[in-house]
């Protein structure tokens, strides 16, 4: 008997073994599995806002030539001291007036040397350039001052771009424009889709300006001779677009 003993308690366990295996729930595989990720869709709108410039940029340049830089900066310094005293008694304050530029430069004169000539570059006297920036608060008074600064001696320059002192305002308004025409064109699409809107997972946004063209750049000097009047000017109207882009999930 004890020989039969041993194999058929090894038998019963295994049995009991294998039963318990059988018994025990299999994975929940399909349970821990993720849900997919919902669907997405991403559109854009354009928001517009026009508005008339309250504030126009120039640049005003004082060219000198003479044999020497001394006397180009001579005549240099003379003049643009007279075009700001000019500017501010026009009541432009210190903080809208600044150098953008100055230079002093060689005028370089370079011999053909023909027939085997071995004439040496040289120079010839020296230019001195000073640019001077300004914002003019008042429009209406921007053909007086382009004026006023050819006949202090300004030959140089006169770039005119209007602008607006508070774009940010501006800005914001063709924001809500451009987010209002998203979020229409948004809920159509899903609407002739038969699903709806879920949260938003992504907002960017690009924002421009479309200012008028600068509307002057020329030798200045040339319109000196018909200084007889104020610089005819005209402002026009400014565009400030903003575009957003909008990603929202779909809800179905």
């Amino acid at each position: 008997m004890t020989s039969d003993f041993h194999p058929r308690r090894r038998a019963l366990i295994a049995g009991a073994l294998a039963a318990s295996l059988l018994a025990a729930p299999l994975p929940a595989f399909a349970d821990d599995a993720k849900a997919p990720a919902p669907g997405v869709i991403t559109v854009s709108g354009e928001g517009v806002a026009a508005v008339a410039p309250d504030m126009a940029v120039i640049s005003l340049t004082v060219l000198r030539e003479a044999d020497t830089a001394r006397a180009a900066l001579d005549a240099n310094n003379e003049a643009m001291a007279q075009v700001l005293a000019a500017m501010k008694a026009e009541g432009i304050a210190d903080r809208d007036l600044q150098t953008g530029a100055f230079s002093v430069q060689p005028r370089w004169f370079y011999p053909a040397n023909k027939d085997g000539g071995s004439e040496q570059p040289r120079i010839t006297g020296y230019s001195v350039n000073n640019t001077l920036t300004v914002r003019i608060r008042d429009l209406d008074r921007v053909g007086a001052i382009l004026d006023t600064s050819v006949s202090l001696g300004v030959n140089q320059g006169g770039d005119v771009m209007f602008t607006n002192d508070d774009q940010d305002t501006v800005r914001a308004s063709a924001r809500l424009d451009a987010v209002a025409k998203a979020k229409a064109k948004a809920e159509a699409m899903v609407g002739a889709l038969g699903v709806g809107l879920g949260r938003i997972t992504q907002v960017s946004e690009n924002a421009y300006s479309a200012p008028p063209v600068p509307m002057m750049r020329a030798e200045m000097s040339a319109v000196a001779a018909k200084a007889d009047y104020a610089v005819p000017v005209a402002s026009g109207e400014n565009e400030y677009r903003v575009t957003v882009s909008v990603t929202w999930e779909i809800a179905q």
